[in-house]
């Protein structure tokens, strides 16, 4: 009885053990995609929804690239302003907060308030952490 014991409790710390063992990383020891995916689900829970509003009902990707200006700011010019100020963008997209980034094209961007005034908060809410999570 004593030997089946000891076998059970060593069994299960074993496996305790080789499961923490299972994260899966680059040759530079750089957590692999997977688990990026998983830490930025927990940090942006909305951003899938809102990259599906950004490219979709709410016209964004009309006038705002990744990683250029076209019409108005890129994306990860956004979220680096944003962040660096604390500010909220889905209080902008409500229509109650002023321009922060490029006041000049203000006057384009009232134009699509018509559509984010009509989002809900979480629909501006999931805009919001999309694109402070393609800002990283």
């Amino acid at each position: 009885m004593k030997t089946i014991l000891k076998s059970l409790i060593l069994l299960t710390v074993i496996t305790i053990v080789s499961c923490g063992k299972n994260k899966k990383e680059d040759k530079f020891g750089n957590p692999t995609s997977n688990q990026k995916a998983t830490a930025e689900a927990i940090e942006f829970p909305l951003a899938e929804k809102g990259k599906e509003i950004f490219e979709g009902k709410g016209t964004c990707v009309t006038c705002h690239k990744l990683d250029i200006k076209v019409v108005g700011p890129s994306i990860q010019d956004i979220a680096k302003i944003y962040k660096e100020k604390n500010a909220s963008i889905a209080t902008f997209l409500k229509g109650n907060e002023q321009p922060i980034i490029d006041s000049t094209q203000f006057e384009v961007m009232k134009a699509n308030f018509a559509i984010t005034k009509a989002m809900t908060n979480e629909e501006r809410q999931s805009l919001e952490q999309y694109i402070l999570s393609e800002g990283k």
